[in-house]
């Protein structure tokens, strides 16, 4: 089902049909109207969204009514954030790691202090 949406909207005329939709019912010759290809062209793209169950169709007489069910976009829009929040914790863990390996390294680079020098103290009984 995922798949078949993100293919119905991975081309523009199809999401042009559905936002079309998103406004109310339509014809088919109404939806085909605004585009410069054939009223075939344009029933397969209707195939495809139908396949993938955005648009629903209903037959009175001669006439094919199409509508828009917002249903399966739902259901991409949760996988994608689902992916989101997948990967938001990965790249910040992968950030946090690369943070650290570059503070291990600065602080590898950095020479290493020389050891304190002790005070000479007069030895007792001599003077100075």
């Amino acid at each position: 089902m995922l798949d078949d949406t993100m293919t119905a909207l991975a081309d523009a005329t199809r999401r042009a049909i559905l936002r079309r939709l998103a406004l109310g019912e339509a014809r088919v010759t109404e939806l085909a109207a605004p585009f410069d290809i054939s009223l075939n062209s344009v029933s397969k793209h209707i195939r495809i969204l139908e396949r993938a169950q955005l648009v629903r169709r209903r037959v009175v007489g001669r006439e094919h009514i199409l509508s828009f069910d917002p249903a399966p976009l739902a259901q991409a829009s949760a996988w994608i954030h689902e992916q989101q929040a997948f990967w938001s914790r990965r790249l910040d863990a992968l950030e946090a790691a690369l943070q650290a390996e570059d503070a291990a390294a600065a602080a590898a680079a950095r020479p290493a202090p020389a050891p304190a020098k002790k005070a000479r103290r007069p030895a007792k009984g001599k003077a100075r």
